[in-house]
This record gives C-alpha cells, structure tokens and sequence, in this order.
C-alpha cells in the first residue's frame, strides 16, 4: 500500500509550537515531574542492590520488574484507554501510584526492605506505568492539532530524556546525603503533581458520545488491527531490533560505574545525567537533521553510533571517556524512539490508537525486559566486557537491517475519519450482539481487468480485517464469467455497525474506491445474519 520511506519528513517549523497550547503545556510539565520521580525511583531500587549477592542479575531485574507490566498489560491497558474516559482512567492510576510510593517508602525508612519486596513494589510501579503509557499517548492526539504530532512527540523525548538527565543526578545527591527512602518519597509526590494537573484539566467533550466498545470485544479488534497492518508491523519491528541489544546499557551501567569505574551514586548519576544531555541536545539538532536526512538513513545511523558507544564502554574503562561517549548514546536513543513513536502517532486512526500505541509500548518494554535479563544473565557468564560487546555486535547487525527492512513512506495518506458507506437497511431488526454477520459484496469485472481487480481487491482486504473482519476472502462465481464476490464475517452486527460509523479512515475509502472503479456499476451487498438467533 506504501514505498518504502527514504525521503525527508517535511517538520513543523518549530519544534516548541505544541507548548504555547496550554492544557498541552501543562500536562506536559507534570508528565516530566513525573519522569523525574521515575528515574529518581530507577537509580534508588538500583542501588539498593549493588552490594547484594548476584548484584548483576538482582540490579537487572528492576528494569524487568518495571517494565514486565507493560509487556503483560500493554493491550488490556491500550482498550481501557480506548473504551473509558482517559482523563479519569489516569487520574484513578495516578491515585495508585501515589499509594505505592507511600509504601514503598515507609518500609524503606522502617528498614523493612528485602530484595524480593524492593521487586514487588517496583512491579506495582510498572503496573500504574503500564496503565498510563497508552492513555497519555492517546491523550495527546486531542491536545495538538494533527500538524504538531511530531512536534509533540520530539517533546515527549525530551520529558523523558530531560528528566533522565535530571532525575539521575538528583538521585545520586540525595541517596549519597539523605538515603534511599527520600528518592522514594519524591517519586510518589510527583504521581501527585500529574494528578493534580489531569484534575485541572478540563477537555471538551462531543454533545454524543459514542457507545463505549465491550472491553473483549476491544481488545480482539486491536489485536486484529494491529496483525493486519503492514506499516504497524514494520514499525513494531524496527522499535524491537533497536531496544532489545539497547537495553544492554541501562540494565548494565549501575555495574559499570561500581564495577568497571569505581564510582559511586553521585558518578552513576552523572553517567546517566550524559545520556540524558545527549538525549535532550539531540531533540534539539533533530528538526535541522531531519531536513537532509531521511527517517530510515537516521535510523541507520543512530543504530551504529548507540552499537560504538557500547564497544566504547566494554573496552575503555576510564570515567571520563564513558561521560563522553554517553552523550551521543542519549541522542541515538532520542532519535530512535521519537522517530518510530512519532511513525505509529501519525499513521494508528483515532479509535485504534490507544490500542495501538499500547502494543508499541509492549515491545518496548518487552524488549527492555527480557533484554535486560539476558544481558544479565550473559554478564554473570562472561563478565561485563563480554556482555556489552555482544550487545554491540547485535545492535549494528539490527541497524544495518534497515537497509532490507525500511520504515514505510505514509505521509500523504489520510487517517481521518471517512463515513462513506451507505447506512444498512434491513427488514430483519438484528440484536447489536448477535453474530457472527456474513457479508457479500458482489461485482461484475470485465476479463481485461480482472487481474488488476484481484489485486487492488487485496488492499480492501486488509481493510476489511484492519477495522473488524475476522475472516475475508474474494471468490470467482461458477455460474458466470464476470462475477466475483467478496465474503467476510464480523463477529457481531454491533461490530458491524462500527465499520460504518468511523472505523475507516480516507485511506480506506481510495483503496476501496481504486477497486470498484476496476468494475461494473451493479455492486450488490448482502448482510447475512444467523438463521438460529440463540
């Protein structure tokens, strides 16, 4: 449906426009206090178990313990965000969040945490970070206008780097003056201060609010969505192959400033306050780089920078040339990240996108996850230098597969609702569940058209299954020479009646368009319905 992406992303001529709209603004302030509190919670848990037996697979597992909830929740998380109001799912989250923080720093101050323990709660951590990913993300497509998405996006990299810059350092001061359990405590108060902003926060909402998707039934319709589209996967992909050997550095660098350094909380800090400098300078220089540069050829060669610095760091231990080589490691991982979030922002239509963004979330931290434990788990066998080389030879090998699998070009393509099918008229009144619904759709195509008919047909196909089909196929008829029709079955007239009211976008429509122009005007459709309604 799309080439390959191997010209320039034209951007929006500055990359600070979504900020001067003030519910986005503020929202966006709280979300980095937030971040903050996080990295300051990351570096806490971390250095807690430094000193601890199998410190390399303990130190490892809080970024699985993180991250695994997003892995696990990711797409019930994306339906709820779909389904429910988002402004309150994330304030009830946040709610959560503050909880466990409390918890988790009055058993810290107690002298009452375990590793085991210390694991759990960071565990219910990600859980609320799970649950908030894909609702903030969707979120945010109401905030901006469509033209500022990747503005936004580049912003999004920036509050999360910023505060990787930041919380770090601050962490390290804190844990080296005051102890672990104030890191804990900060964490928790700034769950508060999202909360309190998403409270302030008062969007418009439409005079008719459509009938919310049964949570089931939603989670089945992301999945398909997701499993039929090409350009998602590919995304999906290239997020995959970056963050699986990148997860190496974090999950290693608190050994590699006590092990391979000597330093100790305030130097760790210090590294990961680089990356998140190079982070943050990158999303600066990225607009100004993205006008001579393709998406693709920035992806190439963030992957072979990130792949160095991981050399860099296994073979020169000196403190000194790790603060350095860290700073261009920030701004590779920025400009992965915000290119492939700001790809499935751009392209996932408004219905799906929660559900959407919350598989890309998925691989992510799944990536993140079961990366940092297997680079552990290498570490513990062949020592740090070892584990880091490897990491470096599997992220230039999956840089390097760009060039065989590109980023697919979408701009140009519409991703705004299109209501163009005519509304069904029935003379049998079907229940809004009753299912599964069998429709046809018949055509006359002459034979000089027929190939071209049969493949432009396959395009609607991924359509049909993208926005509710659980099966499509297109059949010739026996009777006569220029007859073909297409059956699909949805799993309900509900879920029909869905594809109808705003499931297609204008892509959609021009690939549909593009096949019927191929035949006659007599296209004829039929709505199969069940003949034993129980």
């Amino acid at each position: 449906m799309s080439a390959p992406m191997t010209t320039p992303t034209a951007q929006p001529a500055s990359a600070w426009a979504p900020l001067r709209i003030a519910a986005f603004r503020g929202l966006w302030l709280a979300v980095l206090a937030s971040n903050v509190g996080t990295w300051m919670q990351t570096v806490g848990a971390q250095w807690l178990l430094v000193d601890r037996p199998n410190a390399p697979t303990l130190v490892s597992l809080v970024q699985t313990a993180s991250m695994l909830p997003v892995l696990l929740l990711a797409l019930p998380a994306g339906a709820l965000a779909d389904t429910f109001d988002r402004r309150r799912l994330l304030i009830a989250v946040q709610g959560f969040l503050v909880a466990v923080g409390v918890l988790l720093t009055a058993l810290t101050v107690a002298g009452r945490m375990p590793p085991a323990l210390l694991l759990t709660l960071t565990f219910g951590l990600g859980v609320g970070q799970a649950l908030t990913l894909p609702a903030w993300q969707a979120v945010i497509p109401e905030l901006v206008p469509r033209a500022q998405l990747v503005s936004a996006a580049a912003l999004g990299s920036i509050s999360v780097n910023l505060a990787r810059s930041v919380g770090p350092a601050v962490a390290g001061v804190l844990v080296a003056r005051a102890g672990v359990a104030v890191v804990f405590a900060v964490n928790a108060v700034s769950f508060a201060i999202f909360a309190l902003a998403l409270l302030r926060w008062r969007p418009e909402r439409p005079e008719t609010e459509p009938t919310p998707e049964r949570f089931t039934a939603a989670l089945r319709a992301g999945g398909r969505y997701v499993r039929h589209s090409p350009v998602v996967r590919r995304i999906l992909l290239r997020a995959a192959v970056f963050v699986v050997p990148g997860s190496a550095l974090w999950a290693l660098l608190p050994l590699v400033a006590s092990r391979r350094l000597g330093l100790g909380a305030g130097g760790y800090g210090v590294l990961l306050g680089a990356l998140g400098v190079g982070a943050v300078a990158g999303a600066l220089v990225l607009p100004r780089v993205r006008r001579v540069l393709s998406t693709n050829r920035l992806l190439l060669l963030a992957g072979l920078l990130y792949a160095g610095v991981l050399l860099v760091l296994a073979l020169v231990p000196a403190p000194a040339v790790a603060v350095a080589a860290l700073v261009p490691a920030g701004l590779a991982w920025m400009t992965v990240l915000s290119s492939v979030n700001a790809a499935m922002q751009l392209f996932l239509p408004g219905w799906v996108r929660a559900r959407g963004l919350s598989v890309y979330q998925m691989v992510f931290a799944g990536g993140q996850a079961l990366g940092a434990v297997a680079w552990g788990a290498l570490g513990e066998l062949t020592g740090l230098v070892g584990a880091l080389t490897a990491a470096a030879v599997v992220m230039a090998v999956g840089a390097l597969s760009v060039l065989l699998w590109p980023l697919r070009e979408t701009r140009g393509v519409d991703r705004d609702p299109a209501i163009y099918w005519p509304e069904p008229h029935l003379a049998l009144e079907p229940h809004p569940r009753g299912g599964p619904v069998l429709v046809t759709v018949s055509y006359t195509v002459h034979p000089e058209r027929q190939a071209e008919f049969v493949e432009a047909m396959r395009a609607v196909g991924r359509s049909r299954r993208r926005t509710g089909a659980m099966r499509w196929g297109l059949f010739r008829t026996g009777e006569r020479t220029h007859g073909f029709v297409e059956v699909y079955q949805v799993p309900s007239w509900e879920e029909h009646l869905r594809q109808h009211g705003g499931r297609l976008t204008g892509a959609d429509r021009a690939v549909e368009e593009r096949a019927r122009a191929l035949a006659e005007d007599d296209v004829r459709v039929n709505h199969l319905l069940p003949a034993d309604p129980d």
